[in-house]
Formats: structure tokens, sequence, C-alpha cells
């Protein structure tokens, strides 16, 4: 365990999604733990008994590792100040509201439990409720945001912290708990803000200092007006994982949204974001979500993946598609796979782009074929490159390379009618990688049976 005494804490509840507001808060927090040297606890806001499922759970964790954002203690690691499910705390609920009532700070009304202002009381007429209703004259609360600075709310009303189902509110059991894991920070979304002042007060009633709050930047919609929402395009990490964008991309992302590192770069290794990253370099305004923008990290990120990476995250998309068999050759995935790295901008493209050096089933593009064969003469330039490559027995690139500049020269054609020919017949495309690196990938035997079957077409 840390010897920081910074501790932090992400409480999603399981809905059975995992947004990326979530997803960008549990970052934070994991940050800043990791910044300080701190706890990172994961504890789990599970009272909604109609959405709590494992399925739900699951989306969490798997979302949460699948980024990277391994957490010190709570559900599958260290329970020094368990349980973290909500659900399982109610005994030490049961015990604070004893504490409120006790100490005449809780009282109850209606069947529910009522946390209790300390100030003048008076009448004051409710225009909403149409009725005169309880109000309470009290000192404004003062919040020291770590992003929003100094912050003033006042309350005026007593309010609930025991439904009359006998179900603690959302207030109470967060201060609660937040008082019984120890935490020293609460970092979250600034839509909390207004519920700050009610958890000031309870943790004053309690006699505890209250941890330093720091509300983050809401994470807006791509167009109009709102945040993000589960039903808004990219706004789940499910779909990133069902894509396959690389995780360390998605959190790369992540980290810009709401924080910069003050020097207008956007890639940045993780090491480097946890030693950059405090508090109070985290930004007042609303950041606005660009999929296109997580789009360019990613594809940064896929190009400059070591190519035995990229290999072994690759084949199994590629066997998804059909493509490769588990006798298929790793060290030739990895050869096709570092040739198209370069071209692709992201690895769900790898099927499409890369497909055909896997089969000899591929299609032909029609259209390309047809405006291929109205210029020049591409079955005489395929017959051409076919004897000069039945000849040579080296295969290297620059070899290459120079027959078909030598063709060209002898022929008194350009390079280009030999290379545009030859890449329709061996992968059925107009685009693709490197021509000559494609030709020693796929290899002697496999370019000269292409090459044949297309001419007998």
């Amino acid at each position: 365990m840390s010897d920081s005494p910074v501790r932090v804490r992400f409480a999603p509840s399981p809905t059975g999604f995992f947004h990326i507001g979530s997803a960008r808060t549990a970052l934070f927090n994991w940050l800043y733990a990791r910044h300080t040297g701190g706890t990172f606890v994961l504890r789990i806001e599970d009272t909604d008994k109609e959405r709590n499922t494992p399925e739900a759970l699951k989306v969490i964790f798997e979302g949460m590792r699948w980024l990277g954002l391994n957490w010190d203690e709570g559900p599958e690691a260290d329970d020094k100040y368990g349980p973290y499910f909500q659900s399982m705390r109610g005994h030490i609920y049961k015990e604070y509201i004893q504490k409120l009532m006790t100490t005449g700070r809780a009282y109850e009304k209606d069947g529910a439990i009522y946390f209790k202002l300390i100030g003048e009381r008076y009448q004051a007429w409710d225009d909403h409720k149409q009725k005169h209703i309880e109000k309470v004259r009290c000192a404004p609360q003062v919040i020291n945001d770590s992003v929003h600075g100094r912050v003033e709310r006042e309350l005026d009303e007593d309010f609930v912290i025991v439904r009359a189902s006998g179900d603690p509110v959302f207030h109470l059991v967060n201060v609660v708990d937040d008082i019984t894991m120890h935490i020293t920070h609460v970092v979250r979304g600034e839509d909390h803000l207004s519920n700050t002042p009610k958890h000031v007060a309870l943790f004053e009633a309690f006699g505890v200092q209250a941890p330093q709050y720091a509300h983050i930047p809401l994470i807006l919609k791509t167009k109009g007006a709102g945040k993000m929402s589960k039903r808004d395009q990219g706004a789940l990490i499910e779909e990133y994982q069902n894509k396959h964008f690389l995780p360390e991309a998605v959190r790369n992302y992540l980290c810009l949204l709401g924080w910069s590192p003050k020097d207008d770069r956007e890639i940045l290794p993780i090491e480097e974001v946890i030693r950059l990253f405090d508090l109070p370099g985290i930004v007042l305004h609303n950041a606005r979500f660009d999929e296109k923008k997580m789009s360019f990290i990613n594809t940064h990120y896929v190009r400059a993946m070591n190519p035995g990476n990229l290999a072994w995250i690759g084949r199994p998309i590629l066997a998804e598609a059909g493509l490769v068999k588990d006798d298929t050759s790793e060290d030739y995935i990895q050869a096709v796979l570092g040739l198209c790295q370069e071209k692709i901008r992201a690895l769900d493209e790898l099927p499409h782009f890369s497909g055909y050096f896997f089969t000899e089933d591929y299609p032909v593009d029609a259209a390309v074929r047809e405006k291929l064969f109205k210029n020049g003469d591409p079955r005489a330039r395929l017959l051409e490159l076919k004897a000069a490559l039945s000849a040579q027995t080296d295969y290297s690139e620059p070899a290459l390379e120079k027959v078909v500049q030598d063709l060209a020269v002898l022929h008194n054609v350009k390079t280009a009618d030999y290379i545009h020919s030859a890449r329709l017949a061996l992968s059925g495309m107009a685009v693709g990688p490197s021509f000559y690196g494609m030709l020693r990938v796929l290899g002697k035997d496999k370019v000269l049976s292409r090459l044949e079957k297309f001419l007998a077409t």
C-alpha cells in the first residue's frame, strides 16, 4: 500500500454501459493517484437493484482494465476499508444516521429522515409547492475547489437523507463512504458541484474535514448543445473496444478532455502524463468530444506500434474475418502487417486492407479494371512483367524496383504502367502499401500464379 496520504475514488453505478465521461473521471482520479503516489479506490454505487447485474459490473471492470486503470483498493483488489459495494454497507449507514439523530442533526418526518441545518428558521411561500414551507438562514458554504477556486453556495432547507422506503439517499452514502474510506480528494464532474454544499454540511455535522474537491469540466456532444449522453455516437468505451481502437490511444485522447500539458502536444506517453498531471492544470471550460481527433491519435499509435505487437493484436482480428488459420505463419503475418502499417488508420481496417495477402479468393475492383483497360495496354505490360519476374531470383525491393525500371526503359513506357496493372492483378485493388514490398511479401510463387490467373480472365 502507498505511503502517500492522497486517496481518491471512482464510484460508478453499474448501468450496463461505460460512458466516455465516466472513463475520463476514472482516468483523472487514477492519474492523480499515480502522480502523487497515492491510492486509487474503486467503489460501486449499486443500490439500484434493477440495473445491478453481474453483466453490468463486468462492463465497468473490463473497460477500466482495457484502459489500463488498475485500482489499488476495491472489488477484486485490496479490501482494507471494504466492503466496496454500497448494497453491502447498510449497517454502516445506519450507524452514521444514528450519530446524526443522537446529536440532533437529523429528525424523522413523514416516514423519511431529514438532515437538520443550523440557523434561524422562518416561513416562506414556495411557488412550486404552492404553500408556506420552513426555511433556514445559514452561513454560505464555502468550497475551495481545485478547479473552480472559491465557490460559495447557500443551503436554506433541511434535506432528506433517508427516504420513506428506508433507503439512504446519495448525499448521505456518498459522504459516509468517503469518511470511512478516508478519501482525501474528490475528483468528479462539475454537474456534482450543486451537491457539494450538502456534502460539506454533512461532513461538518460528523465532525470530519471535507476532502479537497476538484470538479472537472463536462464533456459536450460533438455537435449541438448539451453534455454527451450514452445515446450519442462515440459515447461508450465498448464502441472503441469493438472497433479495435488501441486502449492507449483512447486513454491519451481522454487525457486531453479537460487537461493540457500546456505546450499544445497531443501525443503523450502515459508516463509523461502521470508526471505532468495535477489538479490545478485541469481547465475550467467544457470539453467538446471530437471522435475525429481520437481517430487521428489512434492512427498515430497504430503506425508507431512494434511490428511484433501489431501482429499479436492483429492476428485475432484477421482470424475473426476468416483470413488466417491456426497454422498461418506468425512471421508472414508480421511481414504483411508491417508492410501495411504505414497506410492503415485503424485496426478494424486490417481485413479489408490486407485480406488479399491471405487468400487467393479476393475480389477485383471492376470499376478500376474497366478504367485501367481503357488506357494503354495493361495485358502487354503484365506479360512483360511476368516474364521478367519469372527469371528473377532476387526478390528484395531494390532488385524488384530495378526490374520494373529496366522494363519501362526497354518498352518506352512509364513504370506506373506496370505498377497499376500488377497491383490490380495481385490485390484486386487500386491502392495499397508499397508495390515492391507487396511483391516481396507475397513471394515469387504467389506473384506469378496471380499474374497468370488475371491474364487468363
